[in-house]
């Protein structure tokens, strides 16, 4: 178990333990960071037969149930495609009105919550607001600020703390056993599980060339040809490692001139825009793109 999520799953077995467990809760934590992991120790602890006060025993009946993924009173609802939808939670809604199989508790997961859209969040109104006896509701959000305010205002929070990264340095350095540093790269995969997995695919590779390529780049005012010739599978990531080497820069530059911290927090600003809309860019001409904000650095850092 992540170490960082101990204390939330100890928080709520208390909760369980003396019956004071509520209906709906939101898990605001990006599954880089182990929000899934999360999500499923507590729907876990909720129908352990012998819940102690870290959680599931492992061994009882309902906690091998859920380990072979067969047990009946535990639902688990993803988004299908980009977006949850609304026959999925009228499907789930159905469900929760049965009788439990088990004669105890009916968990229903809900993982990336925030992709919810208007429909399915209203078909989820009523059963949030009174989801029958013994029925609890975990959503999972990696960005809890999304999720439509009629569904967050009606689910409790857990306190959660998202690690620091000196934390995060120290389990990435026991779990993938390297000496290098590679949590730079947290904000632009979204968590120490992901980077994990970023090391195993050799994902970190091409983030630290980026990194590489950009500051190149922006320091020549001519564009790398590796950054020419980045896929559209690689252009978020691209993207996401400019606005972490522009961060730097205004770290480092304390006595930038104030308009032109102004105006690079401003091109920042642009660079995220531009990563948040690749979804709907249908075309993407990535030369243009990364040579257009190479020129409009060079020229602001020039004046």
């Amino acid at each position: 178990m992540l170490p960082w999520l101990q204390d939330p799953i100890a928080a709520f077995s208390s909760q369980l333990s003396i019956n004071r467990v509520g209906h709906a809760y939101l898990i605001g934590m990006e599954q880089g960071y182990g929000g899934e992991e999360l999500t499923l120790a507590l729907a876990k602890a909720a129908l352990c037969s012998q819940v102690g006060h870290s959680g599931s025993c492992g061994f009882c009946k309902p906690c091998q149930l859920i380990e072979a993924n067969s047990h009946p009173d535990l639902y688990r609802i993803e988004a299908d495609g980009a977006q949850i939808k609304v026959d999925q939670i009228r499907d789930l809604c159905q469900k929760l009105a049965t009788t439990s199989q088990q004669g105890g508790r009916r968990v229903a997961i809900i993982l990336n919550a925030e992709r919810l859209n208007q429909a399915s969040a209203n078909a989820l109104l009523k059963t949030l607001e009174e989801p029958g006896k013994e029925t609890i509701l975990l959503l999972q959000a990696n960005s809890p600020s999304r999720l439509l305010a009629t569904i967050s205002s009606r689910c409790q929070r857990l306190a959660i703390n998202i690690p620091e990264r000196a934390e995060v340095k120290r389990w990435l350095k026991q779990k993938l056993a390297i000496t290098e540093d590679v949590s730079w790269c947290l904000p632009v995969v979204g968590g120490p599980l992901a980077i994990v997995e970023a090391v195993e695919t050799g994902r970190d590779k091409s983030l630290l060339d980026y990194r590489q390529a950009w500051l190149q780049s922006l320091s020549s005012g001519h564009l790398c040809d590796s950054l020419a010739n980045v896929s559209e599978k690689q252009v978020s990531d691209a993207l996401k490692v400019l606005y972490l080497v522009l961060h730097r820069v205004l770290v480092k530059k304390q006595d930038l001139d104030p308009l032109k911290r102004v105006s690079l927090v401003t091109l920042a600003a642009k660079v995220m825009q531009l990563e948040n809309r690749l979804s709907v860019m249908p075309n993407v001409n990535t030369l243009a793109l990364f040579e257009g904000l190479t020129l409009e650095y060079n020229q602001l850092m020039s004046q």
